[in-house]
């Protein structure tokens, strides 16, 4: 019982961890998911970040092990949209790497899982419905798609 009031205490003091994105004016947006800046070689829709500035997944895997033990998330950005999802996303490659049992193992549970058609806003399967706005025209869906392919 003393566990739990200790728990409950931890929980009532800690704070859920926002993006630091928050005031990015002039940054495109597909369904309402801002495409920041990314640390990548790969070219897609986001701008490509410098190697030594933390960027939107930098910042969902440090904040990862604490958000994930919060219910409700207070969205304050579109930048906290992102990062709610990436932490999702997260969970599912932990989730797929759990049986691995060698490195190649893992490697090929993680690129099967980018390989595998991802639902965008307003298809059935999509894991947040009305957190995103709708895509408005296919390009957007496909610019949306295209976020979630390379993150």
């Amino acid at each position: 019982m003393i566990f739990w009031f200790i728990h409950l205490e931890f929980v009532i003091k800690c704070q859920v961890y926002h993006s630091s994105f928050v005031g990015e004016e002039g940054i495109t947006k597909a369904c309402g998911f801002p495409l920041l800046p990314l640390k990548s070689h790969i070219k897609g829709p986001a701008p490509v970040s410098d190697q030594g500035k933390t960027d939107i997944v930098d910042e969902a895997i440090t904040f990862f092990r604490a958000n994930v033990f919060f219910r409700n998330f207070d969205v304050k950005s579109p930048a906290d949209k992102l990062l709610i999802y990436l932490t999702f996303y997260i969970n599912v490659a932990l989730k797929r790497l759990e049986g691995c049992r060698t490195l190649a193992e893992g490697t090929k549970a993680i690129i099967n899982l980018g390989l595998e058609n991802v639902p965008v806003p307003g298809e059935s399967g999509f894991p947040f419905p009305g957190l995103f706005v709708l895509p408005q025209s296919q390009k957007e869906a496909g610019k949306s798609l295209t976020i979630f392919f390379f993150i």
